[in-house]
């Protein structure tokens, strides 16, 4: 339910229907606006009578909210909310931001070649998969926490928050100390024990959709992360599950504007995971920038056909550059910073 207050209301008025309210066992937010103060509840409320709510002669406007999530729900939180990870800050009006590398921590030469190149060609974050969620056991699975120090030492010598992949719920402090957004895989979108978790996580987290989840589902993911007490939550698009096999999966461009309608979170693009093929990421990119993206995730390595998990997808160096070079053009034309 949300209430909207006069724009002369004192804080005795607004002291007043709170109150009240608590009567009623809800969780009560309240956000204060330039003009106007608005009230969240979450919770049951349909025990609470409108009626009752309007008769306070400073309320101006009572709506029940038909969406099952709340505290991320954009009716309760107009503005866009800003993330910031290390100093990097995503959403709004800031610039996009590009998070990219290779899909694995393979070694340390190769992560510091890249991390040198996608610096060198604009990229704002480090992503590198430490333990690897692989269709095949028999699949290169990652190096684990050796792989996540090797991150956190580029991060010291490029000046590049670190994004990586966490696995189970057990491992949280290690990210903590080693990672600067933690990221949940399309696989554990609705591993609600450790979205619970991570709701007590010190650090932002980037949810990324699951392959066959609705735009629903995936925002009562994150509803389940901020309910828990970690508002700093970026949701991540990687493509959906369709009958079509000429891509890896289909990436569903038309969520972004449908989630920043819906949501104040912000949301960035996987066109590397979402085509599954390196010949498609640079226009599904562009593609995303001109629609609103608040930044990309890209796979890049120095040598794609040897790469021990997804080199497909993966761009060159030279490849990426041109990409983010495009990237600035169109960002400009749209009016955005990149």
């Amino acid at each position: 339910m949300i209430i909207t207050l006069n724009e002369h209301t004192t804080e005795q008025q607004k002291t007043e229907i709170i109150s009240y309210l608590k009567s009623y066992g809800v969780n009560i937010s309240v956000i204060e606006g330039t003009m106007l103060s608005v009230i969240g509840l979450v919770g049951d409320t349909f025990s609470i009578d409108i009626k009752s709510i309007q008769a306070f002669h400073f309320v101006k406007d009572v709506q029940r909210i038909a969406e099952p999530y709340k505290k991320v729900n954009r009716m309760f939180h107009p503005l866009d909310s800003i993330v910031a990870v290390d100093g990097i800050k995503i959403g709004g009006d800031n610039p996009i931001a590009v998070m990219a590398g290779p899909c694995s921590v393979e070694n340390e030469m190769l992560l510091d070649e890249t991390a040198f190149e996608v610096k060198r060609a604009g990229a704002t974050l480090l992503r590198g998969g430490a333990y690897k969620p692989r269709t095949s056991p028999y699949s290169f699975q990652g190096l684990g926490i050796e792989g996540l120090k090797l991150l956190k030492a580029m991060k010291e010598k490029y000046q590049l928050p670190i994004v990586s992949e966490i696995m189970d719920g057990n491992l949280l402090p290690e990210f903590e100390k080693y990672v600067d957004l933690i990221q949940v895989g399309a696989r554990n979108m609705q591993n609600y024990q450790l979205l619970k978790a991570l709701g007590k996580a010190q650090k932002p987290i980037l949810l990324k959709r699951g392959f066959s989840n609705t735009i629903e589902e995936w925002l009562m993911s994150a509803e389940y992360i901020v309910t828990s007490g970690n508002s700093n939550v970026i949701l991540c698009e990687r493509g959906i599950r369709t009958f079509e096999t000429a891509t890896r999966n289909t990436l569903d461009l038309s969520v972004i504007p449908i989630v920043k309608r819906k949501t104040h979170l912000p949301i960035v693009i996987d066109p590397s995971h979402a085509t599954g093929d390196w010949r498609l990421v640079e226009a599904m990119s562009l593609a995303a920038i001109a629609a609103g993206t608040d930044g990309l995730i890209i796979e890049v390595h120095n040598h794609p056909e040897k790469a021990l998990s997804d080199g497909a997808q993966s761009l060159t160096y030279q490849n990426f550059a041109k990409l983010m070079e495009k990237g600035r053009q169109i960002a400009q034309v749209v009016g955005r910073k990149f």
